[in-house]
Order: C-alpha cells, then structure tokens, then sequence
C-alpha cells in the first residue's frame, strides 16, 4: 500500500491534511483524513505536534477545511475546497459539524491531531473546545458517515486530575474508546523534529528561541528547595517522522485496534536535554537551578499574554517528567527510532 498525501497549509496555526490510499478494496482506494492544528507548544504538555512530516507529499487528491482554529469552534471564515483531479476550486460559508461530514465523507479512517498547550479564551482557544469537544464532533460525524477507523493524538501522561491539557486528553480518550469505533490511541512523549520554517511551533526549537539564546544562565528547574535536585526529571523525545510512520502503519494493523500506545525515545534528564540541544547549533549553554514554585507563581500571573514563555500548567507538566518505553512499539512497526543528537537536531543551526 502507497499513501499519497497533501498537505492543506492557509496559516502557521492550522494545519490540515487530506490522504488517499492506493489498497485492495471494494473501491480500489482507501482514503483518510488527517485534522492538525497547533498553537503554542505542543505534546506531552512539552512539545509539539499538528502535523506529520512523515506523509509523502505527491498527493493525488486535496481538500481544505477553513484554516484557522475557528473552523472546529463553529466560526468559519470562507474557505477553498479544490480537487486536483479537475483543478476546481469553490467557496463555501459552514458551521463546524457540517463541514467536518463534508470533509470525512469518502474516507476510510481519521487521525484526529488537534492540540494546544497553551489556552487563550478571548480567542477562542481553549482545551476543553480543542482537546475534547471538537475531538467529540469528530467521532461523532465519522460514525454518522459510518468511518469505523480513528486514530486519536493523545499525549503521555494524561490523567483526570491533572492539568487541563491532560484532563481534557483524556476526556477525549475515554469519548473515543465508549465510542463503538475502531479506535487506536497514541501517546507520544516530546515529539522534535525540523519545523521548516513558517513560525511552527516545534519544542527544541521553541526552547532555544524562549530561554538557551537569551544571554544569561538557562533555568533548570527543581521540586522544592534543594537546588541540587535541578533538572532531574526525564523525558523521552521521540522524533516526528517516528510518529508519523507509526500514525500510517497503524492504519493497515487490525492488531493496533482498540489499543492505546505509548511513543518515545531514549530518555533523557532535563539538563542533558539542554546540553544536547545547545551542541545541536554550537554554543556552550550554563544553566542556574530554578525552583518550580517561583516559576508557576510567574505563569500564573503572567501565563495568559503570548510574550511570557511557559504557563502554570507548562512547568507542572514538565518536572513531572515524561518518560516511556516503546521498545515493544518500534519492534510491532519494524522502525528503528530516530537519535535525539546533534544530527537530528542539525534544523537548529538555521
């Protein structure tokens, strides 16, 4: 089975693919449709995601949802639908639920890749919209158009009485899982890979900009009082063509259905993070410990306006850690993970 697959790009803040699918079936094709957003900081509450640059771009075939977030909240700009097969192109003015049926109906199976790390209510941005009732719309309209296969973006960690990014998460897990659908669900650690340009939001990258290239110390973050504690908590980056190969895969393994896994690398304390990621583009970076506290204190007052670099709920999600073992996962899809090293990482000289 070949994927071809087009990226529909109108903003740096959404992002939405639309796939077919050469296989053995009634119709000689399977189609899927991939739904990307990201705002922010993203994955696991430390990284990024919505989009996989694992998809081959020779697409066959196109369509285009409005491209600002507004399109799964129910305030839709006008918008380009356009088929490459006759070049066509019309306009159309939707309400969210409509123009989700109108862009599954066709398709096979959805990966649902919505997510951010951040909330802005006053535009709209909130996770209880994006994490859990555009998920919930989603479901919805493919069992209406009876779509049996969903793929769902999760992130590791999430829990019921954490943050509300993992709250939120989780609500759309257990949404999905009640839902009778062929589900699949991924739980990716910190994902990293190159942003290619265009303002996206990617966490290595996004880390080196906020904090490693500011001409003082890099913060290294503790529980309590004890500095010497600071940055040893763990994560585990997994790169996102990894996670975009595994994404397609699962498509086509029944063994994958109604089964939750979770995505990462080799694990990494924090302050070998920064390290590693100041190798990546040539400088020698120093850190001072931080003591979390003071640094929520400052997210909480200052978390709301975009200028302020990490949030509350940020610094609380990151000194938890965000570890996992996927050895069983890469060794099911026959990949070999990608190092989190300065060749990996080679995007950040730019």
């Amino acid at each position: 089975m070949r994927p071809h697959c087009h990226r529909v790009d109108g903003s740096t803040d959404a992002r939405w693919l639309a796939c077919d699918h050469e296989a053995e079936s009634r119709s000689g094709t399977m189609g899927f449709v991939f739904c990307g957003i990201s705002v922010g900081l993203e994955t696991s509450g430390t990284g990024f995601h919505g989009r996989l640059d694992g998809f081959p771009e020779d697409a066959r075939q196109q369509r285009a949802l409005p491209t600002q977030y507004p399109t799964l909240l129910g305030s839709f700009p006008r918008s380009t639908v356009a088929s490459a097969s006759d070049g066509d192109s019309h306009h159309h003015d939707r309400t969210s639920v409509p123009a989700i049926l109108e862009v599954l109906e066709g398709c096979d199976a959805v990966i649902y890749n919505v997510g951010v790390i951040r909330e802005f209510p006053s535009k709209g941005l909130t996770y209880e919209k994006l994490h859990f009732h555009a998920a919930k719309w989603c479901i919805d309209a493919a069992k209406e158009l009876n779509i049996s296969r969903f793929i769902l973006m999760s992130a590791n960690g999430v829990k019921k009485e954490g943050t509300g990014y993992q709250n939120t998460k989780m609500l759309a897990e257990e949404y999905l899982k009640a839902s009778g659908l062929d589900y699949t669900i991924f739980r990716p650690s910190l994902i990293f890979g190159d942003p290619r340009g265009g303002n996206r939001p990617e966490f290595c990258s996004q880390l080196k900009k906020d904090m490693l290239s500011l001409p003082i110390p890099a913060p290294n973050f503790h529980k309590g009082l004890n500095p010497f504690n600071a940055g040893n908590f763990a994560l585990s980056p997994i790169h996102v063509k990894d996670v975009a190969k595994v994404f397609v895969k699962s498509l086509t393994e029944e063994e994958t259905i109604k089964k939750t896994y979770h995505l990462g690398g080799e694990t990494y304390y924090w302050k070998d993070i920064i390290s590693i990621i100041s190798r990546a583009y040539g400088k020698k970076k120093w850190t001072i410990p931080a003591p979390a506290f003071a640094i929520k204190t400052l997210g909480a007052l200052l978390g709301g306006f975009p200028w302020f670099p990490i949030t509350k709920d940020q610094i609380t999600m990151l000194i938890e850690g965000n570890v996992c073992q996927s050895d069983g996962v890469y060794e099911m899809f026959n990949l070999i993970p990608t190092p989190f090293n300065s060749e990996s990482l080679s995007y950040l000289k730019n």
